[in-house]
């Protein structure tokens, strides 16, 4: 049994204040001729599907052309929403889809019923666990549900799951000890993760939520990350679909085919006067690419970002590395500031409004005031 592994499409995203949509619609296109020449059983898609949790039109009308051509090849599709998404809205009209074979998990129940395939080895079931908070877990169970490990467990116990036979779940989480980039939500602390342990029952855990390409601890446990770039971290990351295969139990072969984005994002950095002449972009793409520049020059330049834009369309972010930025650190670049969490950030706000940090006690009314309004803006 042959599957694509997909997620974290973000239909909708923006890049700054350059919409994603057109390079989207270029990578999903790129992944259908990847199905025409695969031939899978399956395409998996473990969440985030939009951008937000109420997508813009564009992304909807985006993504049911992707369900259309998929429909269209005869493979079955298996969705669940992701953190970005409303369960709710992206589970809209499944059970119409299901008889087209496109299988999109519904709001969290509780209760968790495999599709089933079969091939010549025997069946394999497919579960399809959408993204949940602990609280979700608890309106289902008796046990007390301290963490989110807790809850994946509890849910993970309530499917049942037939270890005589292959068993795939579809799943958006935070694995321990995975490797985050900046255009992920950072939690406050461990708060989300999930000891990989809960997978045992699992012949291969398709997950998504971060979005590089990894392995947490086997390949049977694997984030597929992002079909397209989406932050500056992401820069020197070869994006990918994975292609997962499954033969008789215990037998597992994954591999990964690469994607080539429509405009590529990179950073270039020289003197003002260097990164304009023709002789430092000629026969590049550059000036079509989403590019963040770094000038070099000590003294700041008369409108930088209207000039540098004549020639390099999509810049994204202008930061000056120089004697001054560099001793007093005045200027922080883009991805400094993503690497911090929603805490990290207002303590420093606070620290720079008060001249003094902030207690123990406002400290854990911080946190707690922060996950209380994530888990507001879920609902």
């Amino acid at each position: 049994m042959k599957f694509i592994h997909i997620s974290d499409l973000h239909l909708g995203k923006k890049l700054h204040e350059y919409s994603l949509i057109e390079d989207q619609r270029y990578i999903l296109n790129q992944i259908i001729g990847i199905i025409d020449s695969e031939k899978p059983d399956g395409v998996l898609i473990a969440g985030d599907v939009y951008d937000k949790s109420m997508p813009a039109v564009e992304a909807v009308s985006l993504f049911d052309d992707f369900l259309v051509k998929l429909s269209k090849r005869e493979t079955d599709v298996f969705i669940i929403s992701g953190n970005h998404d409303s369960a709710e809205r992206v589970s809209f009209g499944a059970r119409l889809m299901d008889s087209s074979g496109i299988h999109i998990s519904p709001v969290y129940d509780g209760e968790i019923k495999p599709y089933k395939m079969r091939d010549e080895h025997g069946i394999l079931n497919i579960y399809l666990l959408p993204f949940v908070k602990p609280a979700h877990v608890s309106r289902f169970t008796d046990e007390e549900i301290k963490s989110y490990t807790d809850a994946i467990r509890v849910a993970v116990e309530k499917m049942s799951v037939n270890t005589e036979e292959r068993n795939v779940l579809v799943a958006h989480l935070f694995v321990t000890n995975s490797i985050r980039c900046e255009s992920e939500e950072i939690p406050i602390g461990t708060l989300d993760n999930v000891d990989a342990s809960v997978f045992e029952p699992f012949d291969y855990v398709a997950l998504g939520h971060l979005h590089t390409p990894q392995n947490c601890g086997s390949e049977k446990i694997r984030y597929c990350g992002t079909p397209i770039k989406y932050s500056l971290s992401e820069m020197k990351s070869d994006k990918s679909v994975t292609v997962v295969e499954l033969s008789e139990k215990g037998n597992l072969k994954v591999h990964t085919i690469p994607l080539t984005p429509l405009h590529e994002l990179v950073e270039l950095k020289g003197s003002y006067s260097e990164i304009m002449d023709n002789s430092f972009y000629s026969g590049k793409t550059w000036q079509d690419d989403y590019t963040h520049i770094i000038l070099t020059d000590e003294n700041e330049i008369f409108e930088a970002m209207r000039r540098l834009s004549s020639v390099y369309h999509r810049v994204i972010t202008l930061d000056y590395d120089n004697t001054r930025t560099r001793s007093n650190k005045s200027i922080r670049s883009v991805e400094d500031i993503e690497k911090k969490s929603p805490l990290e950030l207002f303590s420093e706000l606070y620290k720079k409004q008060n001249n003094q940090d902030m207690s123990a006690e406002q400290l854990e009314y911080m946190k707690k005031l922060i996950e209380e309004l994530r888990e507001e803006e879920q609902q």
